[in-house]
């Protein structure tokens, strides 16, 4: 092998190793860190990411990027060496416009901001996050100008997360899907009344929600042998190898669908985990394609699947095994209706499957007013009040269901948002491809059996890890790219038929 490659690779394999420590340090603060431990641990996360920083963007790794792109200028582009060699020159010529002191900055405001948003949650209080997020937004300014933008400031913070992707390309896309959700959510909101889901507000002990979770994942695939399940105050997959993966989930005693489906989503973003190409971990390689991609695999899992009526087919008598009483006069058909109730609501991560992308509209919408300086922080919790009445005809009665409810303005996680949209098109784009190619998938997964499935994920998605650009990998994947149509049709014969419309 190329001796130059192999000094890369290992330069690569301790910014990775460096990197995975500090993600077991961020999730030890989502979990079980004591309240006391947040001041020493935004020190700890400060000072690893300034190292990290500081390796990975020495003028030897740029000399050895720039000797390297010689070696594999002949060498087929997905070949291995190139893929690796082209994405960590990505990933490099990022790095190194970011200084060092903005790095460790923006990892300890991560952190604090984090833990002022816990405390905020708690009391309710915006003013309690406030300022940790106005010095968040100032950092992201900062970010975004040293990375460099022509068109828009969020261009630069939406390619971190989804490469190669424009704001004005989201904005094309959310505005063919705005054209097709807001009249059927219209049209739903004339029949409301046709599905009833107080089936899933009877009171369900948290203990055994959790123990159905944990059937339920075992029973759809997850290796608890290479991952693990913890409760967190916002649901989250983190990785930190192929063989470690860690979900969490959130419970309700008095809404059983949250624990279910926040579950099944993290699970999706697992199963994208371990599906990772082995023989290139701790590369640029192993590791998912796009943001956009990852969150289609969550919500196919979570929506397309866990919320269909073949899934509930098999798994609805094995949740009534755990709750005899709650459910003893539930049958398939009025479970199914349940946990795909239209209802406009106030939590992102509990809306149902018409109403979502609204809320990732508003969020959209919000971000780029923060980062343009048009909306103050100051100002978030009226403007995103006004927009939720605007996209869904409600007002949150308080901040905890209003502008506190998402974890990520809190983290390091600007530009993020959209992905959810991008990701919840996929999703549909996907299975209705893997349909395709295996036209029983429906009948097995109506009788629990998902290894279809898996396979044809792992193969066509999961194990090319980030070899190929997002667009080029949907694209060999459907054979038309990024297209909103296939979403379009489920969503409305979906619903059109729940709802008799």
């Amino acid at each position: 092998m190329n001796p130059r490659y192999e000094q890369l690779l290992a330069r690569l394999r301790q910014v990775s190793d460096l990197s995975k420590a500090a993600a077991v340090l961020a999730w030890d603060e989502q979990t079980y860190m004591p309240t006391g431990g947040a001041r020493a641990r935004a020190d700890q996360q400060a000072t690893l990411s300034r190292l990290i920083h500081s390796l990975f963007t020495s003028p030897e790794v740029g000399e050895l990027l720039d000797q390297l792109a010689e070696d594999v200028r002949d060498l087929p582009p997905d070949s291995d060496e190139a893929a690796v060699v082209r994405l960590a020159r990505r990933q490099y010529d990022q790095a190194v416009k970011l200084p060092a002191d903005l790095v460790e900055a923006l990892s300890r405001a991560s952190s604090e901001g984090f833990n002022a948003w816990i405390e905020a949650r708690r009391s309710n209080d915006f003013a309690v996050f406030r300022p940790k997020l106005e010095r968040l937004v100032e950092l992201q300014r900062q970010k975004a100008d040293a990375l460099g933008w022509r068109d828009r400031r969020y261009d630069a913070l939406l390619d971190l997360f989804e490469p190669g992707m424009k704001t004005a390309d989201v904005e094309r896309t959310f505005s063919i899907l705005r054209d097709q959700l807001v009249p059927l959510l219209g049209a739903i909101r004339e029949r409301l009344d046709a599905v009833d889901d107080s089936v899933l507000r009877r009171g369900y002990p948290a203990d055994q929600q959790w123990e159905f979770t944990v059937e339920l994942l075992e029973a759809i695939g997850f290796d608890f042998k290479r991952g693990r399940q913890d409760r967190s105050e916002h649901p989250f997959t983190i990785a930190f190898s192929v063989d470690d993966v860690r979900i969490t989930t959130r419970i309700n005693e008095e809404y059983l669908a949250q624990s279910i489906f926040s579950t099944i989503h993290e699970a999706g973003h697992a199963f994208y985990e371990l599906g990772q190409p082995r023989q290139h971990e701790r590369t640029p390689l192993c590791s998912p394609a796009s943001l956009a991609l990852h969150e289609s695999q969550s919500r196919l899992w979570e929506n397309v699947i866990g919320r269909s009526r073949g899934f509930w087919e098999h798994f609805l008598p094995r949740l009534s095994r755990r709750f005899p009483a709650q459910l003893a006069d539930v049958d398939v058909d009025r479970f199914y209706r349940a946990v795909n109730r239209v209802e406009p609501s106030f939590i992102r991560t509990e809306a149902d499957e018409v109403t979502y992308n609204l809320h990732i509209f508003l969020r959209f919408e919000l971000e780029q007013a923060m980062l343009d300086g048009d909306l103050q922080v100051a100002d978030l919790p009226g403007a995103w009040n006004e927009k939720m009445q605007a996209y869904l005809g409600v007002t949150p009665p308080d901040m905890l269901r209003g502008v506190l409810q998402d974890v990520h303005w809190s983290g390091d996680s600007f530009g993020y948002f959209p992905t959810y949209s991008l990701g919840t098109i996929l999703a549909v784009q996907f299975y209705e491809k893997a349909v395709a190619d295996h036209p029983d998938l429906p009948e097995q997964i109506r009788r629990g059996q998902f290894e279809t499935l898996h396979r044809w994920l792992g193969e066509n998605i999961h194990r090319h890890g980030a070899r190929y650009e997002p667009a080029e990998l949907v694209q060999r994947v459907t054979g038309t790219g990024l297209d909103a149509g296939p979403y379009i049709r489920y969503i409305r014969a979906k619903y059109g038929e729940i709802y008799g419309i």
